[in-house]
């Protein structure tokens, strides 16, 4: 059970319901990690519009952030990111042998080396707050500079969101199952 309530439209305000609204038409539906930031709707409203920037509107390659996304679950042990995400990386062209290095935590071994500097980018910068000077560098010759901010934007969104999830013990959505083994 979560420490704090799943918000339903129903829940909102009338003058706060447009953000539950705006999740639903921009994703499809509205997951247990959005019931639960719409318990401070205004904060919803801000993480779930860098949240559609990422996944909807940035020029990152799809392989890129979904590398990128799982590398974050798997640092953080976030089950219910490693849900949402895994068969969005399936679909967006990431190879079982990568999922399954990140899975293990064996990557960026085991990750095609342009790909492997995302895994190592997730790596520093979750469990040391920066990039070393070649990552940064190798990640920017890939990206150039907006893109790359773009990379950092998302190491931290879904930073915050794993951290948000552990502290309140999101549950997974219904039909979800994760599969990451204690490293």
């Amino acid at each position: 059970m979560a420490k704090l309530p799943y918000v339903n439209r129903d829940d909102l305000s009338e003058d706060k319901r447009h953000v539950y609204d705006r999740i639903a038409q921009t994703r499809g539906s509205v997951d247990h990690i959005f019931r639960l930031l719409l318990n401070s709707p205004d904060a919803a409203e801000v993480a779930t519009s860098v949240g559609e920037y990422i996944r909807y509107r940035s020029p990152l390659d799809p392989a890129v952030r979904e590398i990128s996304i799982l590398s974050v679950a798997r640092e953080l042990d976030c089950e219910y990111e490693w849900a949402q995400h895994e068969p969005i990386a399936r679909r967006d062209g990431v190879s079982d042998h990568t999922i399954e290095s990140i899975r293990s935590g064996r990557a960026p071994m085991g990750v095609p080396a342009k790909n492997g500097v995302y895994v190592q980018g997730v790596k520093e910068l979750v469990r040391g707050g920066s990039l070393s000077e070649p990552t940064y560098k190798a990640i920017e010759h890939l990206l150039g500079p907006s893109q790359t901010l773009d990379y950092l934007v998302l190491v931290g969104y879904y930073s915050m969101l794993a951290r948000i999830m552990a502290t309140l013990e999101i549950e997974l959505d219904e039909g979800l199952e994760a599969d990451l083994p204690e490293l």
